[in-house]
């Protein structure tokens, strides 16, 4: 398996995004990414939603649901929160990824 490199992100404070979009992504091999970054960030997933061009999957990350998202029109994947009041959850994701 590859090792993505998930540490160049981007939040969103105001809308509870978080880009995670690794260099080398393609949206035809974001099972395969996504599943490296639920590892890295030992997330479970919880149901998924393929689409032709957006991927949409939910995740939980230590009691906190939110959803893993990929679209193929602008090649990006980011995390977005469900409820806006977890933001401390994704600023910690977004801490552990830039540590890797």
């Amino acid at each position: 398996m590859m090792d993505y490199d998930f540490s160049h992100t981007e939040i969103n404070l105001e809308q509870g995004t978080l880009v995670v979009t690794p260099a080398q992504f393609e949206f035809d091999n974001f099972t395969t990414i996504a599943i490296a970054l639920l590892q890295r960030l030992d997330a479970t997933l919880i149901d998924k939603e393929p689409s032709a061009d957006l991927h949409q999957w939910l995740i939980d990350f230590d009691g906190c649901q939110l959803l893993l998202k990929a679209e193929h029109y602008s090649t990006s994947m980011w995390f977005e929160l469900l409820v806006l009041s977890e933001i401390d959850d994704l600023i910690f994701i977004q801490q552990l990824l830039s540590r890797h």
